[in-house]
Order: structure tokens, then sequence, then C-alpha cells
């Protein structure tokens, strides 16, 4: 089931708080953004397509900008160019993306773009986030990882190591910031129901000479509620978590998999 703004309490808890959110235009990332400016955030989005961007950025009222995030030179730039307005408060590494293949296929480059992607990128922004958030005494950094980072799914060898090394920064972070004011936490989705989760399934129907829809359907019965996860129920652990109700909480890796994990 979907919903609307209107079904969603608005509080006004982040009012005041810039929050920055990477893989903005779509899916998790947009639904993330909706929620945080829901709770009277001013929200920065990034994406490497501007004009994607375009409509949700006109929607809330947003700053977009493109960028590539496994540029880290482009991603400082970006970062600069959102502090030019007002420091990061609240970070969210959503920015992501799977490859699918059998271990004896998964080439070099393969490993090292899902690397770059799915962790890298995320510790190249957190390191470019949280001085200012130290300094300030306030801060929120939201990675999201998936279940893939804590448990084993074949054929995506890369990608699941990547969220495993997101899931182990997130808890090395959480640690060492746990005294600053500043947490570090991570939300574990399972199949989701979101543009790159139709696209994998496309990819897999083409591999295996199936049906998308039936592919889909399989994604689905892993979850033990027998359905996929909705994108809304994802930003709304992520607004919860960058809340002062939860400032109690960080190092945590969150699964939300019905069950799954």
């Amino acid at each position: 089931m979907t919903h609307s703004p209107n079904d969603r309490p608005t509080t006004h808890s982040l009012a005041g708080r810039h929050a920055l959110v990477t893989g903005a235009s779509r899916g998790i990332g947009a639904a993330i953004a909706r929620h945080l400016a829901e709770q009277g955030a001013r929200v920065t989005l990034i994406a490497r397509d501007r004009h994607r961007l375009a409509p949700l950025a006109a929607e809330l009222d947003a700053q977009p900008i493109a960028c590539d995030v496994t540029d880290p030179i482009a991603l400082g730039q970006a970062f600069a160019t959102a502090a030019g307005i007002q420091h990061v408060d609240i970070l969210i590494n959503n920015a992501g993306g799977a490859e699918t293949a059998p271990v004896a296929r998964t080439e070099p480059d393969l490993w090292a773009r899902m690397i770059a992607l799915n962790l890298t990128a995320a510790f190249t922004a957190s390191r470019l986030a949280i001085p200012a958030m130290v300094a300030d005494g306030w801060g929120r950094v939201v990675n999201v990882a998936s279940t893939a980072g804590l448990k084993g799914y074949p054929y995506v060898s890369a990608y699941s190591a990547a969220k495993h090394g997101l899931i182990g920064l997130t808890r090395s972070l959480g640690v060492e910031l746990a005294r600053t004011g500043v947490t570090v936490n991570a939300v574990c989705p399972g199949y989701t129901d979101t543009p790159m989760l139709q696209d994998a399934a496309q990819s897999v129907a083409l591999k295996t000479r199936s049906d998308p829809g039936s592919v889909v359907k399989n994604f689905a019965a892993a979850n033990p509620m027998g359905r996929l996860v909705q994108p809304d129920e994802v930003a709304s652990l992520v607004a919860y978590l960058c809340s002062d109700a939860a400032a109690g909480i960080t190092g945590a890796a969150l699964p939300i998999a019905g069950g799954e994990v």
C-alpha cells in the first residue's frame, strides 16, 4: 500500500536542520527526502542526473546538485555548494546499486564499481560532513545499507561485501562519535518496491528467460510477510533516526525486511 503525504503526521521536528540526501532522484532516496522535508528540514538532493532531480526539487523547494558520488572531487564540490547555504546537519548516504554475476564472472572492474558506489562514497561523504556536525554538537548520519549487509545472497558477492563494509563503517563511526552529539546508523531494507528492483527483475528475467512479474513475486516471497517493503516504510525509519527522539541510538544496523533477518 502506498501513502500520500497527507497520511503522515508533520511535526516539524527537524525545523532549522539541513539534510543532504544522495541518490535522491527516485525510490528510497526520494521518499526519504520527502519525509525529512515534511519534518521541516531544508533538503539538498544529490544524484547524477540533474534533470531527474528537477521535479522533486520543485516539489520540496529543495536544492538539486548533479554529482557522481564515486568522484571524490565532485562530491567535495557538491558539499561545498550545499554548505554555502547552511552546513549539513543530516547526511543520508542512500546512493547505491547492485550488479549481478556469479563470483567466477565477477571481474575486478565490477568489484571496484560496487565498492566505490556502495561503500567508498559513503565514507567520503561522511568524512566531509562529520567535522561540522561535531563542531556543532549535533548531527545525524544514516547509511542506507541492505539485508545483503547482514546475510549473504548468491550472485551479488561484490554488492554484499560492500554493504557488509558499510555496516562495519556505521558501527565504527557510531562508537567513535558516541560522545559528540553525532549519531551514525544504518537501515537495512529487504527487497523494496523501487525502480531499481524493477530494473533488477528485468535483468534476471532476461538471463533466465522468465517473466519479470514472476521474478518480482519471487523477490516478495523472500520476505516472511510475503510482500515487498515500501519506500515510505524505510523513509519513516530514517526520519525517526534523524530525530531528537533517537539520540540514544548509534552504531545500529536496523533491518526492515518483514522478519527475513
